[in-house]
């Protein structure tokens, strides 16, 4: 429900759209990440949920970054490397779950995924505020998220490969 609002707010110009719009983000990232918390606290998770939660982040900051190639000048090839990435991890969970081996986020992926979050709400905002000028800051956040977003993928690659190694051995 979120992807949408937020792809509309997106789609005007001005301060309160965008402050809208960041807001709709937080909230969204906000909740995903309580409702992941609570599940693995009062351990309500299930294999739908293993499946869904991170599918949620991935579609939130996709939708995001793909809406502000145009709009703030977010290179399109640091958000075909980002999705990139996460079709690969997920294309390669699948491979691995498919031969009993499970792929859990590591610290990397936990890093990348704020990172982006942060990133991302800066660039939603891309107004001055406060003397802060979010869209210098979200460019700057958006390459630390880059660099992290690549060495996730390889830490997932890294682990899948010495698990095979592991098991084959």
């Amino acid at each position: 429900m979120a992807i949408p609002v937020l792809m509309v707010l997106l789609c005007f110009p001005g301060p309160l759209a965008s402050f809208g719009a960041a807001v709709v983000f937080v909230t969204a990232g906000a909740t995903d990440f309580l409702d992941g918390f609570l599940a693995r606290r009062h351990r309500l998770v299930s294999p739908l949920g293993k499946f869904l939660d991170p599918l949620a982040d991935k579609l939130l900051i996709t939708a995001a970054l793909i809406m502000l190639i145009p709009l703030r000048g977010v290179p399109a090839w640091m958000v075909v490397v980002i999705v990139g990435r996460e079709l690969a991890v997920t294309g390669l969970r699948a491979v691995a779950a498919s031969e009993g081996m499970i792929l859990a986020a590591d610290r990397w992926g936990k890093l990348k995924t704020f990172l982006q979050m942060a990133a991302v709400t800066c660039l939603i905002l891309h107004y001055p505020y406060q003397a802060v000028d979010f869209q210098r800051v979200g460019h700057a956040l958006l390459w630390v998220a880059l660099a992290a977003t690549v060495a996730s993928g390889c830490s997932y690659f890294w682990g899948f490969l010495a698990q095979s190694r592991a098991g084959a051995g």
